[in-house]
């Protein structure tokens, strides 16, 4: 007797934000492992007896390994029930996503995956400003800020990154931004231009900080607070 695995994109945290189908699956699940950023009023639709239980990683703390999140999903699912495997944004977007839908192939467990509205999108629109300008910014890419260590990751391209047309948006760039900026500058991307911080998307403590290439990394380092934050550079529109 197996279960099924929902994969549920919980958004930025906002449940207002949730999808009709991540609340249905919400409510259905009778197992629940949920991560840091989808805590707090999105559990709230949970079924009143589903058994919640948190697997999020948080740089710096204490947090489940991997392969001990993947187990719990293969074990849980095999004793016939109803999972939701529920991720921060949208979970196709550095979300581990691959890793936990390995374990369930491996382990003959059917899923499904329940897209979300993803950090990037809700920062933009937290700012009042489009991902993409017209005649500006002719593309948008996501990028993380660190590797498995925590640090800035190796081999980044840097001159798509340092494209002056492009909107980036950096996941989990906070401690690395500096080093990054630098790198970005040495291409050859003006230090003046814009950059924004958002901090805590789609949360009661939600604060978007505006500033620019050259100077964002100090104000980081003096005002960023220990939540989760993203960082978007390029033609950014005014908000």
């Amino acid at each position: 007797m197996t279960g099924f695995v929902s994969f549920v994109s919980s958004g930025p945290g906002d449940p207002d934000l949730l999808t009709l189908k991540a609340a249905r699956r919400l409510a259905e699940a009778e197992v629940v492992l949920f991560d840091d950023l989808s805590a707090g009023p999105i559990l709230s639709h949970c079924a009143a007896g589903a058994d919640l239980i948190a697997v999020g990683k948080r740089a710096g703390r204490p947090s489940p390994k991997q392969d001990h999140v993947s187990r719990l999903l293969v074990d849980h699912a095999r004793t016939g029930a109803r999972v939701v495997r529920l991720k921060s944004g949208d979970s196709g977007i550095f979300g581990r996503l691959e890793e936990e839908i390995v374990a369930l192939r491996e382990a003959g467990i059917a899923f499904e995956i329940v897209p979300g509205v993803p950090s990037a999108c809700a920062a933009a629109a937290a700012a009042g400003i489009p991902l993409t300008r017209r005649l500006t910014a002719r593309r948008v890419q996501f990028i993380t800020g660190a590797d498995v260590t925590g640090d800035l990751p190796e081999g980044l391209n840097w001159a798509a990154l340092a494209d002056a047309s492009a909107t980036t948006v950096v996941f989990m760039g906070k401690r690395t931004f500096s080093t990054l900026a630098e790198g970005l500058m040495a291409q050859g991307l003006p230090a003046d231009t814009p950059a924004l911080m958002a901090e805590a998307v789609g949360h009661p403590g939600q604060r978007l900080t505006r500033s620019t290439l050259g100077a964002l990394g100090g104000v980081i380092a003096t005002q960023a607070g220990d939540g989760p934050a993203l960082i978007l550079y390029g033609p950014l529109a005014e908000g």
